[in-house]
């Protein structure tokens, strides 16, 4: 991890809030994929694809081994997303709520117990 001083803190933080802010001023599909095809690399993008596209696979349950069969993401990323769905900081409900268009839908299968690994 980088050390930083105070100042470089703070400016992250500001620089974060404004990311989070051009991201939330994209209207359309169009534009957002182009802003994520210009913000990160070929595999900066893969790694946030994996992450969203296991996330129902894990707030239904079907275990590890399942999901990774099924979408060929690594069991290890499977894991640190269920992690986040159960200890974050709600980023990926609160997405999937907007996504679907109802707010209970990330709500009721987040209550679910957490899909386990299963042996290979």
């Amino acid at each position: 991890m980088k050390r930083r001083s105070i100042q470089a803190e703070t400016s992250s933080a500001r620089a974060e809030d404004s990311l989070c802010r051009a991201l939330l001023a994209l209207d359309t599909l169009a534009e957002m994929r182009a802003f994520l095809r210009d913000l990160c690399t070929p595999a900066e993008l893969e790694a946030l694809t994996d992450r969203w596209r296991v996330v129902p696979y894990i707030l239904k349950g079907v275990p590890y081994r399942e999901i990774h069969d099924r979408t060929a993401v690594s069991i290890t990323t499977i894991g640190r997303v269920a992690r986040f769905l159960s200890q974050g900081n709600g980023g990926y409900l609160a997405a999937l709520a907007h996504a679907s268009g109802d707010p209970s839908d990330a709500t009721v299968a987040h209550k679910r117990p957490a899909a386990r690994r299963t042996s290979a």
